[in-house]
């Protein structure tokens, strides 16, 4: 297992830093950061704070992945799954959650709202070309390959 040191700044001292729950966790818990609780009727949106800032270094990025449990009990997830940090924004994360349910839920300052996984990232290039390789799936696509 690879590890690397990130550098997080508690924008305000009630900000809760994320941790690993389990020794096999990929993702660490983010918890949101409310003055009061914030009520989230089916179908709408919110953009939670968490009170947290990283430097994150130069080829990695941070993703914002949903939390199963709270999607499948209460259909709440990461509107934009996965979000992307990157390595040049220090400004505070939010959570933009979603609704997806059929009854309005309540987040409540603390709570633990999505997941933080860190990742590398590799930079592309493009080379133009006329033809691309042959390939067994060609063009197709959308539900080529069966149910």
């Amino acid at each position: 297992m690879h590890e690397i040191q990130i550098k997080m700044k508690k924008l305000n001292p009630k900000a809760r830093t994320p941790v690993y729950e389990t020794a096999g966790s990929a993702g660490m818990d983010i918890h949101a950061l409310l003055d009061s609780p914030q009520r989230l009727d089916p179908g709408t949106r919110a953009k939670i704070p968490t009170g947290l800032a990283f430097e994150i270094p130069p080829g990695f990025e941070a993703q914002i992945r949903p939390r199963s449990g709270l999607a499948l009990n209460n259909g709440l997830t990461v509107l934009n799954a996965p979000g992307t940090i990157d390595s040049d924004y220090r400004g505070e994360l939010s959570i933009i959650l979603i609704n997806l349910g059929d009854k309005s839920e309540v987040i409540e300052d603390g709570n633990r709202i999505a997941q933080i996984i860190f990742s590398p990232v590799i930079k592309t290039s493009f080379a133009i070309v006329e033809k691309l390789s042959e390939a067994e799936r060609s063009n197709e696509g959308f539900g080529s390959t069966g149910k």
